[in-house]
């Protein structure tokens, strides 16, 4: 028996362990983490999420855009100055580190 795979239709899920339910959408543009910032089509490596030194966490593009738009660097939610903080990694458990 053979069989030609005429379409094929990946699906995935994409989530983001960024820590407690209520931090779980981005404050700049209220979008989940899951989901994708204004402009981009796909989630995942398209659309990171990133974190500043201060903890806080947003879609990539959207800090950038936000930075971009203020005359200081400060952070959307704590007004503290803006730095990336280091990479967080997920462990197989699915904590961040």
């Amino acid at each position: 028996l053979r069989l030609k795979i005429r379409r094929f239709h990946a699906v995935a899920k994409w989530t983001w362990n960024v820590g407690d339910d209520e931090e779980d959408v981005c404050i700049v543009c209220q979008s989940a983490f899951e989901g994708v910032a204004p402009g981009v089509k796909f989630p995942g490596d398209e659309c990171p999420v990133v974190w500043g030194k201060c903890g806080h966490a947003f879609h990539l593009q959207c800090v950038t855009a936000w930075l971009s738009s203020q005359n200081n660097n400060t952070c959307p939610i704590c007004r503290q100055d803006w730095e990336f903080g280091a990479e967080r990694r997920v462990e197989e458990s699915g904590a961040a580190s």
